[in-house]
């Protein structure tokens, strides 16, 4: 039975900046307060903090959170450090990607679970979602986070979920067309795999019954070409979803502007690539996320190293703060090239924007003391100097543009791993 109503996630939305800080501080105070006995991790960490709290303000005079902390803490053992209760308590096992390091187990109680639940009705409603909407599940169903918040959300809200772990791609097509699927819920990537398999096999995908595409675990949903091309494909609505094993479901998208964080759940900070300082509207600066609702595993003051500018009075449907362009990428794949910053989301936003491009792969590596790059495509036109020129004027770079076979390069159902970093 989900605890919060369409009504109430509306009204969230719509709360002034004041209203919705003082909603923020008394979720806080609660999580702090049940917290701190138990969780040893943060009794150390926090030290001698004082509760209750009195402002928002004084989040900016506790330490930052780092996922290194959470692997590598003596206290950790087996799973993630930041655990507050005994493991008995737990009901729900689930690990990191793995791909910015070896793969962190995550432990949820069943009222942290219960909280993803509801945190990820934002995300449906966003999608406008209906009971009578049958939601096909194409990702693995493995111990990697997945879409697995997403299913129990939409069986929750009384869907018809449809589960294909262990089928291939041409399978989950026929289990669209067999069901009458309306939503799917897959990576960026495999969507426009799945358009590529269909289109192997003389289906249209616009034929089927979806009408959202609803994706996560990479910045391609909010990546304007890259979500032209789905929305093509499928003849569908995209509805980007950003969030993390550690952290949980923290952003949707209303439209192509970008990703909200979901205030309600989240405290969001930014912090200045330039200074390290607040950021201010529109700043390049780092995302900085403290969980309200996940008690068993909490996080405060998180370093999540996605980079974002912040648009904090945003229009439209929703005030929660907009990240316009969505997550534009990691602070550990920002290359400075000739002295131009470049991040893969860039490279993406070109490349997708060449309908004969069907795949690609970024590599970043040293030449002397300064980063390089190199892009290999797969171009139906086979002709990668077109690619080049078009990087060059959009970028102002000179970046080599290797031509390999159709079908040689990768393709991936989870996280796409196009950008190869070669720099260390």
């Amino acid at each position: 039975m989900l605890r919060t109503s369409a009504s109430d996630r509306w009204q969230r939305q719509q709360l002034s900046r004041e209203s919705l800080r003082a909603w923020q501080l008394e979720r806080l105070n609660k999580l702090l307060i049940e917290v701190i006995p138990h969780n040893k991790f943060y009794v150390e960490k926090l030290g001698k903090l004082v509760k209750p709290m009195t402002s928002l303000d004084q989040l900016a005079d506790l330490p930052f959170t780092f996922k290194d902390e959470l692997v590598t803490a003596p206290a950790a053992g087996e799973f993630a450090a930041n655990l507050t209760y005994p493991l008995d308590r737990y009901v729900r096992y689930h690990h990191t990607s793995g791909t910015r390091g070896r793969p962190m187990p995550v432990l949820d109680t069943a009222e942290d679970w219960q909280w993803w639940v509801e945190t990820w009705q934002y995300i449906l409603d966003a999608a406008e979602v209906r009971s009578d909407d049958r939601a096909l599940m194409a990702f693995s169903f493995g111990p990697f986070i997945g879409f697995w918040s997403a299913s129990d959300a939409c069986i929750e809200r009384g869907l018809l979920v449809i589960p294909t772990g262990g089928m291939n791609s041409r399978g989950r097509l026929e289990m669209m067309r067999s069901c009458q699927a309306t939503l799917l819920f897959c990576t960026p990537s495999y969507a426009l795999h799945l358009a590529e398999v269909a289109h192997d096999n003389q289906i249209d995908p616009r034929s089927l019954s979806i009408r959202h595409v609803i994706v996560a675990g990479e910045p391609g949903g909010s990546v304007p070409s890259t979500r032209q091309r789905i929305e093509q494909a499928f003849d569908a609505r995209v509805i980007d979803h950003a969030g993390a094993s550690e952290v949980g479901p923290w952003g949707y998208s209303r439209d192509e502007r970008g990703l909200h964080v979901i205030e309600s759940e989240f405290i969001a900070e930014f912090l200045s690539v330039a200074t390290g300082e607040p950021a201010v509207d529109g700043e390049l600066s780092e995302l900085v996320l403290t969980s309200l609702g996940r008690r068993g595993s909490p996080l405060i003051r998180y370093r999540t190293g996605d980079l974002v500018r912040p648009q904090f009075e945003a229009s439209g449907d929703s005030r929660f703060v907009l990240l316009v362009g969505g997550v534009l990428g990691r602070a550990d794949h920002m290359l400075v090239v000739r002295g131009v910053n470049v991040f893969p989301s860039s490279i993406e936003h070109i490349l997708r924007g060449f309908p004969e491009v069907v795949e690609f792969r970024v590599t970043a590596s040293k030449a002397g003391a300064m980063d390089s790059l190199s892009v290999e495509v797969e171009d139906r036109l086979a002709q990668p100097e077109r690619i080049a020129r078009e990087l060059q004027l959009r970028l102002g770079l000179k970046i080599e543009v290797q031509l390999v076979p159709l079908g040689t390069l990768p393709r991936f159902e989870g996280k796409g791993q196009r950008f190869v970093d070669r720099r260390q």
